[in-house]
């Protein structure tokens, strides 16, 4: 093992003044303003217009609430707030989630935006809702809704309805787990909404303000005829007096919060993961050097090593097989005092020696209880007749095998190309990473545009000779540019995120930070790796 500290390697560290670092520096800076643009149309909400009707009701808006049930001064950690971005809906999704600390407590922070649409659900806010949930129930995080939406967007209603179940089963097994669930109720929660605070460990609702029912009073008179008003049939007062289902009455919002800190205040919550150490030195270089690392045009490498000393305590990196599958930087660091292994893609393409020696490197932070870090910019897996002779496919299930059986937390940051298998070795989202943000310059597919236009090209001309037919050379150059264009709008971040595929496109200058928050969540939970008796991983291919 060999060690490899920032300082050693200064000149080759320092990257601001070169002419490539402020060529990509300015590419980065022109994808971060897009994504700042799509960022304020989540902010926006519904719009001015009902932003100001929503205030001059007396009400908070989504943000302005989690504002002030966070303990002041402290970080509020938004995920996936470009979801529902590219569909019909608004950008954000109507739900706004995130990981804030309450009361010295991490928790999981979810709130309706009643300006879209009175904070109705549609598909992307449950894809966002239920993503919120996989986190706090991964990291043992205590769940606080904000409650204000009119249910369901019906239009949507069959996308919505059958997986929408989820949520309410969630909420069930997160308590069943022992890790709490708080409901505060500001406004509507009808019908299969009514669920959110009837299946909460804690609830509190707002006088005048939180409407709970199954059935609205229309409904009611349709169902029954019976006549209703919103107050007698699902008021705050009439729950907290009659039903019981209110267990706090709050006077109006903000002692709604009060009572949400308060409840926080007495959940007696400990982290059951190590803490970090006492003290660490910040990295040595300039975070603002990583815009300049990442080149606009994929194509050219770069050194993860350059992120890596901006990123990690002391920019100290323990480089593990540094001289063996070289294309795949392994090795040892900490963030914010909190131990970590690293996997970082140097030059793209994984080889069989890379593949076996990420498997031995996932087995040793398992061995010793180390959360994993993978930083992607991958091409994939190297294919040809001397790769597949030397057994690439089993030396990529290799590395696939001990990433899927892994038990340590994973965090992944896409900085650069994640694409076809690598994306899955190097812990793609289907594979589970407690987290995964996304670089502006991030992009992910199953390949690369030209190289999948390429292979739809080189079948069509196999397809026509075979049928002894002219090949139609114009219409295979529009096929060829249609397709590009479509797999590059595809792979971007703002689509994936829309998705959402990530937990949020992030500024490369913030990773350090983003990663110690998602790092001090993790130890809300047990970290332990898994055991190397043969029971807990899968047999591995040699």
């Amino acid at each position: 093992m060999t060690r490899f500290a920032a300082s050693e390697e200064a000149s080759a560290r320092t990257l601001g003044s070169s002419d490539a670092s402020v060529e990509n520096r300015a590419a980065m800076l022109e994808k971060l303003a897009a994504i700042e643009g799509e960022h304020q149309k989540a902010l926006a909400g519904g719009g001015a217009k009902y932003v100001d009707r929503h205030h001059q009701r007396g009400k908070l808006l989504a943000r302005e609430r989690i504002e002030l049930l966070l303990d002041p001064d402290s970080a509020f950690l938004e995920l996936s707030p470009l979801a529902g971005w590219g569909s019909d809906f608004t950008v954000g999704a109507s739900l706004v989630t995130g990981i804030g600390v309450v009361e010295g407590v991490e928790c999981l922070i979810t709130a309706n935006d009643p300006t879209v649409k009175g904070g109705a659900s549609n598909p992307w806010t449950l894809r966002k809702a239920l993503r919120a949930d996989e986190i706090a129930r991964a990291n043992r995080l205590p769940v606080i809704s904000l409650v204000e939406s009119g249910g369901a967007d019906l239009p949507t209603q069959k996308e919505i309805f059958i997986p929408g179940g989820a949520m309410f089963r969630n909420l069930t097994r997160l308590s069943a787990e022992g890790i709490p669930t708080i409901a505060l109720v500001f406004g509507n929660s009808t019908a299969g909404g009514a669920y959110i605070p009837g299946m909460s460990d804690y609830v509190v609702m707002v006088d005048g303000g939180a409407k709970v029912f199954l059935a609205g009073p229309p409904l009611v008179k349709m169902a029954t005829g019976e006549d209703a008003d919103d107050e007698s049939l699902g008021g705050a007062s009439m729950h907290a007096r009659v039903s019981g289902l209110a267990d706090y009455f709050a006077v109006d919002e903000p002692d709604a919060i009060r009572l949400g800190r308060q409840i926080v205040s007495r959940l007696n919550w400990k982290k059951l993961g190590p803490p970090p150490a006492a003290q660490y030195e910040e990295p040595l270089y300039d975070v603002d050097d990583l815009l300049g690392i990442v080149p606009g045009d994929l194509r050219i490498p770069f050194d993860p090593r350059d992120v890596i000393a901006r990123v990690v305590d002391g920019s100290v990196f323990d480089e593990f097989k540094p001289l063996y599958g070289s294309s795949l930087a392994t090795g040892w660091a900490s963030v914010h005092g909190y131990p970590v292994g690293i996997l970082a893609n140097a030059r793209g393409v994984l080889f069989s020696e890379e593949s076996q020696k990420a498997a031995q490197f996932i087995q040793l932070a398992n061995q010793s209880s180390t959360p994993l870090i993978f930083l992607h910019n991958t091409t994939g897996y190297m294919v040809g007749q001397e790769y597949e002779q030397g057994g690439i496919i089993k030396h990529g299930a290799q590395m696939i095998n001990a990433v899927s059986n892994s038990k340590v937390p994973h965090i992944s940051i896409l900085m650069g190309a994640s694409y076809g298998a690598g994306h899955y070795g190097m812990c793609g989202r289907a594979f589970d990473p407690r987290f995964l943000f996304a670089w502006p310059s991030a992009k992910s597919a199953v390949m690369g545009p030209q190289q999948l236009a390429g292979v739809l090209s080189i079948v069509a001309r196999a397809a026509a000779a075979a049928k002894n037919q002219p090949y139609d050379e114009d219409g295979d150059a529009a096929m060829r540019a249609y397709v590009e264009g479509q797999i590059e709008a595809e792979s971007l971040p703002m689509f994936l995120s829309g998705r959402p595929y990530d937990d949020g496109v992030i500024d490369p200058r913030d990773t350090r930070t983003v990663l110690g928050l998602c790092l001090s969540a993790i130890h809300s939970a047990p970290v332990e790796g898994t055991r190397f008796d043969g029971a807990n991983f899968g047999v591995f291919r040699m």
